[in-house]
């Protein structure tokens, strides 16, 4: 696309934004300033049919006034004329007195219970089974007939004499009575007085508000309908949809007061009305209502000394569209013939500004190819010279630039091949992942131990940690998004056909300048033959243990041999048994069997089944043991223990085994009895044990050879017994360390490592 159809493009552009935006200014100013105009004529409707209603309304009571008075006074005249004892006035009498009035109904009405019921009426219909009287008006008949007059702000009150406004004879709204009622405590039944129905329809036609509205509604035709509505009752549980309630029926309760209620939204509605009551202000909706658009408008209106109510109007929506519509029309042809000029006009324009630009794109594109010692000429002092030189230079700078990148992208291709070359030629196995853990590079190293190809893996997850493993990778996984690098960790993987190999890896995170992870590296090394070789060496130096120990067995077990066969022959000779050579005789056999049966504890592999045990309760036990033993020589154990449970992983025969040997080598020390003292404690992830003596001490000299077989200071020992508990106590992941001051005493420092959470009771193992 040319540099003259692009200008053209984005100066029409903008003007038909403009004019859009024209548009759409003067269609919302023309739309709310007629919607405006609606609802003004609405709240001014609204207004008129207000006051014409309470004029009505007043007129209504002037004439309800005069009709309550008119009752009262047949009331007083029939009162008069009637026997107090309702048992004494016939039917007769009722309808002789009604038919000089002409269209005025009498009943008497006697109480029932709480209730009342017409007992004679000079009309038959009048006598109904049920309570004639509900709501407020049964209130005023109550006080009325207990106190003789009623005490109600309802109705009108006059001597004796109460009657209420005009109201519906039933449930049927299409017919009105007036009901007044009598009563001068001198009777037993009260006198209920009424006009007759066609005597109170003459003054509907007359009085009646909807006669009012549909006047409105003829002068105005946008008005669809007009509803006035009861604040208190509208929109409850028992009115349907068109406002008619079968439990609020009377005119000074029922929902809808006057107008119509056929284009109904209950719900809306109600919440309309009750936001004008309580605000006071009149409320517009633009809604829609059986598919058409309309303005709803709630006026409240809040006469003197009567209820509040709300005036709902619906105008139809056609009139403010079609002007807003007309408008638009208007507004768009004025608009399109604007843009033609601009569009001629912006084109001749341009193609005056274009041609020095089409001269400096031509050389652009020239550089664009690589050609950088293209110069421009283009002469005079505006905008598109300043430009031209700008180009200039930049032509200059590229060229110099690339021929930095050209000399810069040998470089590191060099450098990338010699790191591929030494990647590839290590012995090691190197493989690198992102951080979902697939596989970006591997190298041949890798593909010749596990047995993949580059192609198989690249893009996928390495599948490659056999089962067993699983956990010590995921810990291993972690510590690694973590950003810390594991070194040299020994392990077993698996091979593409399934077989296994143990390795040592080393894995480290990739990060970017700013310390995130983008990956990881790994070199893996196969440590098979290692693993075996140290197996080996590992072997030959248990069979050359054993043998050191076998040649100081039996270097041990030659003495009392000899004794013993010295013995034995000499009472050969003698042919006398002497008890004294016996009890010598006697004394090397245990001490063979000493020798023996410490040698197999320390050669012979055994099964252990560790528990979480309380050191505390160990040491206890074995000082129990020895308690007697120590107190004959006189000798006190000094016990020092932690209130903390101090629970180790341990069999615990094996660790009293430890203890006994080490508190007997304290006690063999101690010739002269003393104190040993034991103390307990807990210090970190261990448990430690302090045992001091007082005893001889070891010379320095003879530290270092301790826990060697059959080496003692002891004329009895045999140096195998501190030889096994070093072998317990490392079975245990523990260590025991002897220090001694010659003179005075020798301190033992076993340490274990405290049992964690996830061990639990009963958990074994093999040792």
């Amino acid at each position: 696309m040319s540099i003259k159809i692009k200008i053209t493009i984005i100066l029409s552009g903008s003007v038909l934004f403009i004019l859009l935006l024209n548009i759409a200014l003067n269609y919302y100013t023309t739309h709310e300033n007629l919607r405006s105009d609606s609802e003004t004529k609405m709240v001014l409707t609204a207004k008129t049919i207000g006051g014409a209603i309470e004029q009505a309304q007043q007129s209504w009571e002037a004439v309800d006034k005069q009709l309550g008075y008119n009752l009262w006074l047949f009331a007083t005249l029939a009162a008069s004329k009637l026997d107090p004892d309702i048992d004494h006035i016939t039917q007769e009498q009722l309808e002789q007195m009604t038919k000089r009035s002409g269209d005025i109904d009498i009943s008497l009405m006697v109480r029932d219970g709480k209730g009342y019921k017409v007992a004679k009426s000079s009309n038959p219909k009048e006598i109904i089974s049920g309570d004639p009287l509900t709501s407020y008006w049964k209130n005023a008949v109550d006080q009325l007939y207990e106190h003789g007059q009623a005490g109600l702000v309802h109705g009108q009150h006059l001597e004796h004499f109460w009657t209420g406004a005009f109201d519906y004879t039933g449930s049927d709204a299409t017919h009105i009575n007036k009901w007044g009622f009598y009563y001068d405590q001198k009777r037993n039944y009260m006198i209920r007085i009424s006009f007759q129905d066609s005597e109170v329809q003459n003054f509907i036609p007359i009085l009646n508000p909807d006669e009012i509205v549909k006047q409105t509604q003829q002068v105005d035709y946008r008005i669809m309908e007009i509803t006035g509505i009861n604040p208190t009752t509208f929109g409850g549980a028992t009115m349907d949809n068109h406002g008619n309630d079968r439990k609020y029926y009377y005119m000074y309760n029922k929902p809808i007061r006057f107008g119509t209620y056929q284009l109904a939204r209950v719900q809306e509605d109600r919440l309309a009305v009750s936001k004008a009551i309580f605000s006071g202000e009149s409320i517009v909706q633009d809604c829609y209502i059986k598919g058409q658009r309309v303005l709803v408008s709630y006026i409240p209106f809040y006469p003197a000394n009567r209820d509040a109510y709300v005036i709902r109007i619906v105008m139809n929506y056609d009139t403010i569209s079609s002007v807003i519509y007309k408008q638009l029309i208007s507004l768009i042809a004025i608009s399109i013939v604007l843009l033609e000029v601009v569009i001629i006009g912006s084109y001749v324009l341009a193609s005056l500004f274009v041609r020095p630009i089409q001269s400096i794109l031509g050389k652009v594109n020239e550089m664009a190819d690589g050609h950088f010692d293209t110069r421009l000429q283009v002469k005079g002092g505006h905008e598109l010279a300043q430009l031209g030189e700008r180009i200039n230079a930049m032509a200059y700078n590229l060229g110099m630039y690339t021929r930095r990148l050209e000399q810069m992208y040998e470089e590191n291709r060099s450098v990338k091949e010699h790191l591929e070359s030494v990647i590839n030629q290590t012995a090691d196995a190197i493989h690198v992942t992102d951080q979902e853990e697939r596989v970006i590079r591997v190298n041949h190293a890798f593909e010749a131990l596990y047995g993949w190809t580059k192609k198989e893996l690249v893009g996928r997850k390495l599948q490659f940690v056999p089962p067993q493993q699983e956990e010590e990778y995921e810990f291993q996984k972690e510590r690694l998004l973590q950003g810390e690098s594991m070194v040299s960790i020994e392990s077993i993987r698996m091979r593409k056909d399934g077989s296994t190999v143990e390795i040592s890896m080393s894995t480290s995170p990739i990060l970017d300048e700013e310390g995130q992870i983008l990956g990881f590296i790994s070199v893996s090394r196969d440590i098979t033959g290692r693993n075996r070789m140290e197996e080996l060496l590992r072997r030959s130096e248990k069979l050359t243990t054993v043998g050191q120990l076998a040649a100081g067995v039996a270097h041990e077990i030659r003495n009392p041999l000899t004794t013993l066969r010295g013995f034995l022959q000499l009472q050969q000779q003698n042919k006398a048994l002497n008890l004294k050579h016996n009890d010598i005789m006697l004394s090397e056999l245990d001490r063979i069997n000493l020798i023996v049966s410490e040698f197999l504890i320390l050669a012979k592999p055994q099964a252990v089944h560790f528990q979480k045990k309380d050191v505390r309760y160990i040491v206890s036990d074995v000082i129990s043991l020895l308690d007697s033993q120590a107190h004959l020589l006189g000798i006190v154990f000094n016990l020092e223990v932690t209130e903390e449970p101090a629970f180790v992983y341990a069999e615990e025969n094996q660790l009293k085994q430890v203890f006994i040997n080490l508190l007997k080598n304290s006690m063999e020390a101690m010739s002269k009895g003393g104190t040993i003292t034991i103390h307990l404690f807990l210090e970190g992830e261990s448990v430690k044990i302090f045992i001091r003596d007082q005893g001889t001490g070891i010379p320095a000299e003879m530290l270092s050879k301790l826990g060697e077989p059959f080496f003692t200071n002891k004329e009895t020992g045999t140096g195998l017994g501190l030889m096994v508990s070093q072998r317990i106590i490392q079975s245990h992941k523990g260590t025991l360390d002897i220090e001694s001051i010659e003179g005075e005493g020798t301190t033992a420092l076993v340490q274990l490592p405290t049992a964690e959470p996830e061990q639990l009771d009963g958990q074994q193992k093999e040792a």
